[in-house]
């Protein structure tokens, strides 16, 4: 298909456009495939910007009514890229259904994603005909023994692999996909994150690789230290460290030094971020159902005595299901929930279940089966109070984020794992 994108004006690709064209992150990747030592991703940090954080995760046609939201403040938006909070390609679905809905409503609109490379090889032709025009990979060491280092594990077709192998395994993906990715004239960047006494040495062997592939540049990024990680306690390498690093291996392949390392949900102009600003409008966008709400006419309610919200998800054994009648809502049946302690398997029922809802209003929930209801386009509301004040929120569109409140004293307060024991 003949591209109507100018692929001039991609801010990190090109330094001469990062005063004047702004990007937006569309976070609509929660999860990811493989186990970093210097990742720790976090939601709603606000007062963090680097990778890996995020105020909300979008579903897809809710990315798109954010995009459009951003796009009215910030008509100089050139590009929409996906980059997490996780990996853009461990629910390839999702990535390939938001780049879909964005071509169709902005077919002018750089398309660009980041990832780590795992599981893209296979969806090259198909960011092709979407016209994704920018490609980021992650490639940390060309040395599996130098990457075992940097990967706890890696997932890969649902095995787990450890140690050498999961990093010589990740490595051979990452080459496939580069080799693929330049079949089809994607423009490719490589972000080498550069940690002292683990990778630093070998940034110049990783530059000659990525350049014998026709990699198009290369970003060398300091490692951020972050708490509650492997490598938490290895200092950031200094300015005059990575000065120098750059002169090296510029020599090889052309260097990105304009990097403001990004967090998921970015937006604005590199120098001037305003995901602050846009921070309401995207939590709004991930709790309100989109456009197709009308096929799902009722809203699942986790209730103790029938007046208000107060149970986290995973507390839950019935749902109230309520429905919209001219301006009252009515009570329509209690539905069962499934039984704890069914892992994954527990959340893909529930969602069933609750199919023909367009919302589930809850007083917490954890993000896996967040994750789970979402791939359904079921919007998992949270809010303390009256149940007919999340209804008005849900069927009128008021302003669900007000409703929101932590609960105190109660199994479901604490920060659950979600991973089917009971507690969402």
């Amino acid at each position: 298909m003949t591209s109507m994108v100018n692929r001039d004006n991609h801010p990190c690709f090109n330094i001469a456009a990062k005063g004047t064209c702004a990007r937006v992150h569309l976070p609509v990747a929660p999860n990811c495939n493989i186990k970093c030592n210097y990742c720790n991703r976090k939601y709603d940090c606000v007062n963090e910007s680097r990778p890996g954080v995020s105020s909300a995760v979008l579903s897809p046609d809710r990315a798109v009514t954010y995009l459009e939201e951003v796009v009215k403040s910030l008509p100089e938006t050139t590009v929409a890229g996906i980059a997490g909070p996780g990996d853009a390609f461990a629910e390839p679905e999702r990535t390939l259904e938001t780049l879909r809905l964005v071509r169709q409503r902005f077919p002018h609109m750089i398309l660009c994603l980041a990832t780590n490379g795992l599981n893209v090889v296979e969806y090259a032709n198909d960011l092709a005909q979407l016209d994704v025009s920018h490609v980021t990979i992650t490639v940390n060491a060309v040395d599996p023994a130098i990457g075992a280092q940097i990967y706890s594990w890696v997932r890969h077709r649902k095995i787990v692999y450890r140690k050498e192998r999961a990093a010589e395994l990740l490595l051979e993906r990452q080459l496939l996909t580069i080799e693929a990715l330049k079949q089809q004239g994607i423009l490719i960047k490589v972000n080498t994150i550069i940690i002292p006494g683990i990778n630093d040495h070998h940034a110049f062997e990783v530059s000659k690789a990525m350049a014998k592939l026709g990699v198009d540049i290369q970003n060398c990024m300091p490692m951020h230290p972050n708490q509650g990680t492997p490598f938490q306690d290895i200092p950031e390498p200094s300015v005059e460290t990575m000065h120098a690093l750059r002169r090296e291996t510029q020599t090889i392949i052309p260097q990105m030094t304009h990097c403001t390392r990004c967090r998921a949900d970015a937006a604005g102009i590199l120098d001037h971020d305003r995901s602050a600003e846009f921070r309401g409008c995207m939590k709004t966008c991930s709790q309100n159902p989109g456009p197709d709400a009308p096929s799902k006419p009722f809203v699942a309610v986790a209730t103790l005595e029938g007046a208000l919200v107060n149970q986290h998800l995973g507390e839950a054994y019935r749902f109230q299901i309520w429905e919209q009648s001219s301006s009252e809502y009515n009570l329509v049946e209690e539905r069962t929930a499934p039984e704890p302690g069914g892992g994954d398997n527990r959340w893909r029922e529930l969602a069933e279940t609750l199919k023909d809802c367009r919302a589930v209003l809850v007083s917490g929930i954890g993000e896996r089966p967040r994750r789970f209801l979402l791939e359904r386009d079921i919007i998992p509301v949270e809010m303390n109070g009256f149940i007919r004040r999340g209804l008005d929120a849900v069927y009128n569109g008021s302003n669900v984020a007000a409703l929101k409140a932590r609960r105190k004293g109660t199994a479901g307060a604490a920060c659950c794992s979600g991973q089917g024991g009971g507690c969402g």
